[in-house]
């Protein structure tokens, strides 16, 4: 039997990961998205919410209980000492959730597995990866995408700034996937990818 591939999914804030993860699956690839799971370990009654609440105070939490996201980023992207708090919280459990993810896919003989990590090289990932794709389009093009999500140029700024260079990313990964010419020719690009297999 082949051995399951594991590959990471990074690029830039606002570059098209998502989009790129859509098209993967969209051609069978087994896909986990770690801002999913990021979602799913704050939510109420989960240890990661308890530990939010005890670092930054009840003010990030609604009157359901639930984690006020917006709030909470504008706090930790504010700070770099508060986004490290947040980030020593999150990430080891985010890990491990999409590690047991990898560990299944082997288990179950899949042939290739995708982790979408936006924060891949930062938090010294890649290592886990047999190939890493980065996605990437041009800055005018970022800062559009994200001013279209109703960010202000302040917060685009700090989003940005909580990343590592898109330069250092496309030098380090094994793959390029550039988002600008529309989703056929991105779509182009994933299938060259996966012919590579």
């Amino acid at each position: 039997m082949t051995p399951t591939k594991i590959y990471g999914l990074t690029g830039g804030v606002g570059m098209g990961k998502t989009t790129v993860a859509q098209l993967l699956e969209r051609r069978g690839v087994a896909v986990v998205d770690t801002d999913v799971l990021a979602r799913k370990v704050v939510e109420p009654g989960q240890p990661a919410l308890v530990a939010i609440q005890e670092m930054f105070g009840g003010a990030v939490l609604a009157q359901d209980g639930s984690l006020r996201r917006e709030e909470l980023a504008r706090r930790v992207f504010a700070s770099d000492i508060s986004r490290k708090q947040l980030e020593a919280i999150l990430h080891p459990r985010i890990r491990a959730l999409w590690m047991a993810q990898t560990e299944q896919w082997r288990a179950e003989g899949i042939k290739l597995g995708v982790v979408v990590i936006p924060l891949l090289y930062e938090t010294n990932s890649a290592k886990h990866f047999d190939k890493v794709i980065c996605v990437a389009c041009s800055a005018p093009s970022q800062q559009q995408r994200l001013a279209a999500r109703g960010w202000s140029a302040e917060q685009i700024q700090q989003r940005i700034a909580a990343q590592q260079s898109i330069e250092k990313k496309l030098t380090a990964a094994d793959y390029v996937v550039w988002t600008e010419g529309g989703t056929e020719i991105t779509l182009t690009q994933v299938d060259h990818i996966l012919s590579q297999l």
